[in-house]
């Protein structure tokens, strides 16, 4: 799901509708599932947390696990925390290429975010991550590089 606020998503001629939004795989679009400003409850239900509540976008990652564990049983659980795990890391990956900012979060009541994103039956959220314009971004440049490798004992050579 993505929880987009007001003027959280250019479109090119506008901006996307703030709402709550769910992925359509078979159209490969996201479709509005609730209309308004969702932004200030998923910060109460994730405890306050001030980045999901800021954002401009927030991204909710859902796990259907009877998806997987019909096929694998109980290991299929562990798949789904892998899966979750491979998308936040594609999030962040995305975020810092487009020089965003983002953060895993996992703390949260489960249940009052499924309720407040419209969850269908059966889909579980397992991150949060807000997705937005850090207040600053870090620049690390090759030589920042070459004097942490040396100075944890790399040799420093070509």
């Amino acid at each position: 799901y993505v929880v987009v606020g007001d003027r959280g998503v250019s479109t090119g001629n506008g901006f996307l509708e703030a709402g709550v939004y769910r992925y359509d795989v078979r159209r490969h679009a996201l479709v509005l599932v609730k209309r308004g400003d969702v932004r200030d409850a998923l910060a109460r239900a994730a405890l306050d947390q001030e980045w999901v509540r800021n954002a401009p976008v927030d991204i909710v990652i859902c796990a259907v696990y009877e998806r997987t564990t019909r096929i694998y049983g109980e290991r299929g659980y562990r798949y789904v925390y892998i899966e979750v795990g491979h998308a936040g890391q594609n999030i962040y990956l995305m975020a810092t290429a487009l020089r965003l900012g983002t953060v895993a979060v996992g703390a949260f009541y489960d249940e009052r975010v499924a309720e407040i994103i419209g969850a269908r039956r059966g889909e579980h959220p397992l991150y949060i991550m807000p997705v937005g314009v850090p207040a600053w971004f870090p620049t690390t440049t090759f030589e920042d590089i070459h004097e942490l490798y040396t100075g944890l004992g790399g040799s420093g050579g070509g």
